[in-house]
C-alpha cells in the first residue's frame, strides 16, 4: 500500500517561502441491581547462564522467514484528556474498541487496536491522556501506563487539537522519544471555522519540535483516517505480522464489557459524576449464544451511588439498558446483563484497590 498523496486545500493561501511550504503541505491533506433481559534448570541441574541467548534469537528469526513485503509495529496514539484519542483509534481499527465520552479520562487502561490492510498490520495503541493536575494512585497509574507505552512502540502518534496548543500539551510532548517517528496530529480539523488560521499555527508548531510528520485531520473523516494509514505505514518496519490477519484487538470480551459500562455511565451521568469510578466485571459466563454478564459499579461516595441510581432507579436502568444493546451488537450475542452499585471510598487512592480492579 503506498501512502496516497495529499490533496491541495483550496481555501489556504500560497505560500512562497520555503519555511512555510511544509506546513501548507501538512494542511492538504449493599446496593441496587438492575437486571437486564520452572522455569526450568538445565538437565546437567545447572541453570542456564544466559550465553548464547542472542545467537539463539538470531537463529530463532532466521528460520522464521518474512513473508516478501510484510510490515508490522506498533504506534502509540498520546496526547493530553479528551483530544479525541479513542475516536481516532476507533476509526483506525473500524469497530469500537475504546470508549468515547465528553468527561476526561475515560480510557484508564492500554487498548491494543488491530488492523490489516494489504501486507501492512498496524497495531495502534490507545493510552489514557496523560495526568498533570492530580496526584492520586489512579493517576499515577494512568501516568505509568503512558511512558510504558511509548518505551515499547515503533512509532508515536501526537495528537492535539487543531489550534490549540496548551501547557498540558507541552508537557506531554515533552515526554515524547526522540529515537522514534513522532507524527504529529492535529485532530477536529472539521471544527476549525477558517483554515487559514491554521497556517500560522502550524509553522508555530514546527518551531517546537521536529516532528517526523504534521497532519492535520478529523478522526470522522475516512478520508483522512485512510491518509494517516499511508503516513504511518511508512515508519513501521518490515517484520511478520504479530496477530491473524482477521484480529481487531488483544483485549478479551469481558474487558470490553466493562468498558462499555463505563462508557454509559459517564455519558449518562455528564459532569454530575466525579471521573474517578470505575466498573468491575464479576461475572461473564457464556451459554451458546447468550451472554450472563454480572458488573459492579465502584463510587467513593453515597452521594455518587444516588446519582447512578437516579429516582426510582431511572438512571441506572437506562445505563444498563443502553449497555446491553451495545454489547449485543458487539459481541452479536444475547446478553443478560445485571447492575450494581457499590461505594468503595478511596478506592482511586489505593494500589491494592487498583490491582484488585485490573488496573496495571
Amino acid at each position: 500500500m503506498n501512502p496516497p498523496s495529499k490533496p491541495q486545500d483550496p481555501a489556504l493561501p500560497e505560500t512562497a517561502p520555503e519555511d512555510e511550504a511544509a506546513a501548507e503541505q501538512a494542511l492538504d491533506g449493599d446496593d441496587l441491581a438492575e437486571g437486564e433481559d520452572l522455569d526450568e534448570a538445565d538437565e546437567d541441574g545447572d541453570e542456564d547462564d544466559g550465553e548464547g541467548v542472542e545467537g539463539l534469537e538470531e537463529a530463532l528469526a532466521a528460520a522464521i522467514p518474512n513473508p516478501e513485503g510484510q510490515r508490522c509495529g506498533l504506534v502509540a496514539i498520546v496526547g493530553r484528556p479528551n483530544v479525541g484519542k479513542s475516536t481516532l483509534m476507533n476509526a483506525l481499527v473500524g469497530q469500537k474498541i475504546s470508549i468515547t465520552s465528553k468527561k476526561a479520562q475515560t480510557t484508564r487502561h492500554r487498548i491494543t487496536g488491530i488492523r490489516t490492510l494489504g501486507k501492512t498490520q498496524f497495531v495502534f495503541v490507545d493510552t489514557p491522556g496523560f495526568q498533570m493536575k492530580h496526584a492520586a494512585a489512579l493517576n499515577r497509574n494512568l501516568n505509568r501506563t503512558v511512558l510504558a507505552s511509548i518505551g515499547d512502540v515503533d512509532a508515536v502518534i501526537f495528537m492535539v487539537e487543531a489550534g490549540k496548543f496548551g501547557t498540558d500539551d507541552a508537557k506531554v510532548m515533552a515526554l515524547l522519544p526522540d529515537d522514534k517517528p513522532v507524527i504529529f496530529v492535529a485532530n477536529k480539523l472539521d471544527e476549525v471555522r477558517r483554515r487559514t488560521d491554521l497556517l500560522p499555527w502550524l509553522q508555530k508548531m514546527q518551531a517546537t519540535r521536529n516532528f517526523t510528520e504534521y497532519v492535520p485531520m478529523s478522526a470522522n473523516s475516512n478520508a483522512d483516517v485512510e491518509r494517516l494509514f499511508g503516513i504511518v505505514e511508512k515508519h513501521l518496519p518490515e517484520q511478520p505480522w504479530m496477530y491473524e490477519e482477521d484480529a481487531l484487538t488483544d483485549r478479551s470480551d469481558r474487558f470490553l464489557a466493562s468498558e462499555i459500562v463505563r462508557e454509559k455511565l459517564f455519558r449518562l451521568t455528564g459532569d454530575e459524576l466525579p471521573y474517578n469510578s470505575t466498573v468491575v466485571i464479576d461475572k461473564f459466563e457464556e451459554e451458546g449464544n447468550l451472554r450472563r454478564i454480572a458488573a459492579t459499579i465502584v463510587v467513593e461516595r453515597d452521594a455518587h451511588k444516588g446519582m447512578i441510581i437516579g429516582e426510582g432507579g431511572e438512571r441506572l436502568k437506562r445505563i444498563g439498558s443502553e449497555s446491553r444493546q451495545e454489547l449485543e451488537r458487539l459481541l452479536e450475542a444475547k446478553v443478560f446483563l445485571e447492575l450494581w452499585v457499590k461505594v468503595r471510598s478511596g478506592w482511586a487512592d489505593s494500589e491494592a484497590h487498583l490491582r484488585s480492579y485490573g488496573y496495571e
